[in-house]
């Protein structure tokens, strides 16, 4: 039988009646925290992080943005693995994957990854397990919602993994309290696992692009409840706030200038809606808000007209304020819509999230 794989589109009547029947019966078994209840969260030591890593933006058309998003910033290809083409952000090793959207999908950002001094997936798997998180063997596409798979951990096996692909090679994901989808990944990984049996396959974009990226910057998240979202980041990975915007905190992690941003409102109790990644944030070389909207309307974008909801292959300029946490004149964010919609930030490669007409004094 061919195992499910993370590209799996479809599955006729008794595959889905076996693959119900068969995680009834896992349930029982696999749905079991590896660690007492009363262990988890205040008395297990944080998991070490290096930085952001990579993110996943599923696309109606890999082929479209692939030619979208080469020609914009002339990203070299990192990996092709089955339906999926992961580009390569400044120097790398972070990148970024387009995956074709899944039936009854829109095209979002999926997930963001963290990267892991030391990588061990068995005992990162443990750890995940002492801090309250269920080890399962169900994945992203076994019929959950986002919302149900909240607070698990789990596996993915590759597209086109031989027999002889040992398990070490897996993706490693969790997914938080609002159901967001997080990987926990080698600092070298590069979007075709995590064993040694890994290999990166370069190459070259086919022109070199009107923007030059350094690195992932950030991830802005809308969740149930921020204070309890955040609280959940910082006890899993010791995190401590960089900056606020109003206020919202800041996650700092890295080199000191990547964050993750949790906002939204104070709803008590267990989230009655998923999280959802709003967008993410690059930083890039010669930034100026207006080179930037030169650039990006020279590659054909059109202005968001004011007050409405940008479409499709659209740019503009929010400006934070200082209440906000922003600069006296406002800090200008410039963001824009790929071909399906989703948000993307470029800022100044020393933009922090903080105030400065950078951003940069965090």
């Amino acid at each position: 039988m061919q195992p499910l794989t993370v590209h799996e589109t479809s599955r006729n009547p008794l595959q889905r009646i076996r693959s119900t029947l068969l995680a009834g019966l896992l349930g029982t078994v696999t749905l079991l925290p590896l660690s007492g209840p009363g262990f988890a969260q205040n008395n297990a030591e944080p998991i070490r992080i290096g930085g952001l890593h990579s993110f996943e933006l599923r696309v109606s058309d890999v082929e479209r943005s692939l030619e979208f998003y080469q020609g914009l910033f002339g990203s070299p290809v990192l990996n092709r693995l089955g339906d999926t083409v992961s580009l390569q952000i400044g120097d790398g090793p972070q990148y970024f994957t387009l995956s074709p959207t899944r039936r009854d999908e829109q095209p979002h950002i999926s997930h963001f990854a963290l990267s892991v001094p030391d990588f061990n997936l068995f005992g990162l798997q443990s750890d995940l397990a002492d801090h309250g998180l269920t080890r399962t063997v169900a994945t992203m596409f076994d019929g959950r919602s986002p919302l149900e798979l909240a607070n698990l951990t789990w596996t993915e096996r590759l597209p086109e993994d031989g027999d002889d692909m040992t398990t070490d090679n897996h993706h490693l994901y969790f997914a938080d309290r609002d159901g967001i989808r997080v990987q926990l990944s080698s600092p070298d990984a590069c979007g075709s696992g995590e064993g040694p049996q890994a290999t990166c396959n370069l190459e070259p974009a086919p022109e070199e692009g009107l923007i030059e990226l350094r690195e992932i910057n950030h991830f802005t998240t809308y969740v149930a409840n921020y204070q309890l979202t955040n609280d959940f980041y910082r006890n899993l990975f010791g995190l401590e706030n960089q900056a606020f915007q109003g206020t919202f905190p800041l996650l700092g992690l890295g080199d000191g200038r990547q964050f993750l941003m949790f906002v939204g409102g104070t709803q008590p109790g267990e989230p009655a809606q998923p999280g959802r990644i709003d967008h993410a944030s690059l930083n890039i070389e010669n930034f100026t808000e207006e080179s930037v909207l030169a650039r990006l309307t020279e590659y054909g974008l059109t202005p968001r007209p004011e007050g409405e909801e940008a479409r499709p292959l659209q740019h503009w300029v929010s400006r934070r304020m200082p209440e906000r946490g922003g600069a006296p004149g406002g800090t200008p964010e410039v963001y824009f819509s790929d071909p399906d919609g989703i948000h993307i930030q470029l800022q100044h490669h020393t933009y922090c999230g903080g105030g400065g007409v950078f951003g940069e004094d965090c």
